[in-house]
């Protein structure tokens, strides 16, 4: 009898220790700094400078360049109303941002100027089957959530969720080519693997992702 309570609160005594492991490693949420809205390279020069980069250094974003970074892609540009950088159809803002870095997974409330924690695990190399994924310092994994469509059938649904990532996609773009960024959006993903590890409602859809980093030459 000894020996069997013996392991039995060698059991009771590991679970403990297990749930506090699983407490210790909760996502936590972050709060950005706030966004700076002026400066930057002029729009003409931006655009003569866009291009894709396939090569970056593992160099982590700052954090200031990260919230200026989302702000620019679909941050609240008019607080009043709560519409954004970039165009929605039927303001269904539909299309949310999930940020992947080798730190954690975080969706983007842009609202709240925040990262709200999705994962404490690296799932970068999820993001994408190309060799730059895994290292390149931040992911970004555009998805649609269907069930805002409200009105719109399945194919126009598709459409409007895919010109409006498009949208913010090249606000990227723009915002890579002012602060010497390096960046390319990419349509190769393996859906379904990536929406079980985000936690993704049936209703949502992921559509492209796009990597960004400092150029592998700039470290």
């Amino acid at each position: 009898m000894p020996a069997i309570r013996t392991a039995t609160r060698i059991a009771g005594l590991a679970l403990l220790a297990l749930a506090y492991g699983a407490a210790a490693v909760e996502p936590a949420d972050l709060e950005l700094p706030k966004p700076r809205m002026a400066g930057g390279m002029p729009l003409l020069q931006a655009l003569k400078t866009r291009q894709s980069t396939r090569a970056f250094s593992p160099k982590p974003l700052p954090e200031q360049m990260l919230a200026d970074l989302l702000w620019a892609a679909f941050g609240v540009n008019r607080p009043e109303s709560g519409k954004r950088t970039a165009p929605s159809a039927r303001n269904w803002q539909e299309v949310e941002i999930y940020a992947v870095m080798a730190t954690g997974t975080f969706r983007y409330d842009a609202a709240g100027n925040r990262l709200v924690a999705v994962a404490t695990n690296d799932l970068r190399q999820l993001t994408g089957p190309q060799a730059f994924v895994a290292g390149a310092p931040l992911n970004l994994v555009y998805v649609a959530d269907m069930a805002r469509m409200q009105g719109a059938d399945p194919q126009d649904q598709a459409l409007y969720a895919g010109a409006d990532i498009g949208f913010i996609a090249q606000n990227v773009y723009l915002f890579c080519a002012s602060e010497g960024l390096g960046t390319v959006v990419r349509g190769m993903v393996d859906r379904d693997a990536l929406a079980r590890a985000l936690h993704l409602a049936d209703s949502q859809r992921i559509v492209f992702a796009q990597t960004v980093g400092y150029p592998a030459d700039d470290r």
